[in-house]
């Protein structure tokens, strides 16, 4: 009773102002709600991941402790469609949300259109890279070094340099040189009447674990002859940590 009598006293409504202030008769006049206290916490909800996605038409802004994965989380998308975003990451993580790199090729020789599979020559130049610590480039490979939900991103440009026509190579993302997600294969160049380019897309957004090693094969579909990248910084690989 005393507690609750405790708190009636210094919970002051200021009505003109609409602020309230908990445990503090001034408020600041940038505040809506102002709490003091030099021996007490804030206590938010704890949801676990099936009762936050259980939430009914949450707002946006609306501000959880999640409890399977000890992180702050807000929505960032809207009461119909939200999108949870961390908002803190363990003290031993580096990585933030929206961190991203980007890399273009520089090789404009190596054949791509072989019947094994290849690495995509696509790390030949950093356009940037957010946190060298999370992205970690090692010859045609990039590693990932903390687990998170990343979107990545292909564009390949290819140039028919032989006389022979037809060449088709597709790509695909491996993740410690298993293959994973969709294939791309609409790059059929029939070296006829001009036509002598073809190009490649593929967006994925794959969930990773620390230290995971991710490539771009590229391999021929159909036909073998000669195709190489189209030119240098045609051929981009972005990678952006979204969870």
């Amino acid at each position: 009773m005393k507690k609750i009598l405790a708190l009636l006293l210094v919970v002051t409504p200021i009505l003109a102002f609409a602020q309230v202030g908990m445990g503090t008769l001034v408020v600041d006049e940038s505040a809506q709600l102002e709490i003091f206290s030099e021996d007490q916490g804030i206590l938010l909800p704890r949801l676990t991941n099936a009762d936050r996605n259980a939430l009914v038409n949450p707002a946006y802004g609306l501000l959880i402790y999640n409890s399977d994965t000890n992180t702050w989380e807000h929505n960032r998308g809207t009461a119909a469609a939200p999108v949870w975003n961390t908002i803190n990451t363990e003290s031993a993580s580096t990585s933030y949300v929206s961190q991203s790199a980007k890399f273009s090729n520089t090789d404009t020789s190596t054949n791509v259109n072989n019947a094994t599979a290849i690495d995509l020559p696509v790390f030949g130049t950093e356009e940037w890279n957010d946190n060298s610590s999370l992205f970690v480039v090692s010859s045609n490979s990039l590693q990932v070094t903390e687990a998170g939900r990343f979107k990545i991103n292909i564009n390949v440009s290819l140039l028919s340099n032989s006389s022979s026509s037809r060449k088709a190579p597709e790509i695909y993302i491996t993740v410690n040189d298993v293959q994973v997600g969709s294939y791309a294969s609409s790059s059929y160049i029939r070296r006829n009447s001009g036509h002598e380019e073809g190009s490649l897309h593929l967006n994925e957004v794959l969930n990773l674990n620390a230290n995971d090693m991710v490539k771009v094969q590229i391999v021929r579909a159909a036909n073998g002859n000669t195709a190489v990248l189209r030119s240098a910084g045609s051929t981009n690989l972005y990678i952006e940590k979204v969870n």
